[in-house]
């Protein structure tokens, strides 16, 4: 490996590590204690360089679990990125907003596409999704290709469906969005949730 290359690692370590707020010791403390896996023991993690690759995984683990999506404000600023999502497709899409325990954006996913006139939609794929972000809220959303926004008899089936597989496993529903022409319907705001 490139000297440069380790160099490098070892500055972004120490970084990392003064931004945790750790020191050497405290990292060796933690490679060694108890607690940790039998991985850092086998690893044999008494060399200053392991202990800084450590350290550095350590942060950069750090960044993404606790990174901040942007919260949805307001039902308009949700409604308005959906129809920016699913507005242009000429054929149906069931997507899903994934959110954190603050509503923080997580993830979109566009799930299920169809035909002119509808979509699938497996309620099991919908749960196995929601576990794989570790979301802790939802907004459907799908659009429908003819323009009008209106839910339809099977839109409301499918989200009743959905909310009551979700709610098995601690995921709330917070809205289901139609995308037409014009302004989205949102199934909250008509209380249909």
């Amino acid at each position: 490996m490139n000297t440069n290359v380790i160099t490098s690692q070892a500055r972004a370590a120490k970084a990392a590590e003064a931004k945790a707020g750790l020191t050497n010791g405290q990292v060796r403390e933690a490679i060694h204690s108890e607690d940790a896996p039998p991985a850092y023991e086998a690893a044999g993690g008494d060399s200053e360089h392991d202990n800084e690759i450590i350290a550095e995984a350590l942060a950069i683990l750090d960044r993404r679990m606790f990174k901040a999506g942007e919260a949805l404000m307001t039902p308009r600023d949700t409604a308005a990125f959906l129809k920016l999502k699913l507005g242009c497709y000429q054929w149906e899409v069931f997507g899903v907003l994934f959110l954190d325990n603050r509503h923080r954006v997580i993830a979109f996913e566009e799930m299920f596409r169809g035909t002119l006139d509808g979509a699938s939609v497996h309620p099991r794929e919908v749960v196995r999704a929601a576990l794989n972000h570790n979301a802790a809220a939802v907004i459907f959303s799908h659009n429908h290709p003819s323009g009008v926004s209106e839910p339809s008899a099977a839109d409301r089936n499918i989200t009743r469906q959905l909310r009551d597989a979700l709610q098995l496993i601690g995921v709330r529903v917070l809205d289901h969005v139609v995308i037409g022409a014009g302004e989205p319907t949102s199934m909250a705001g008509r209380g249909l949730i």
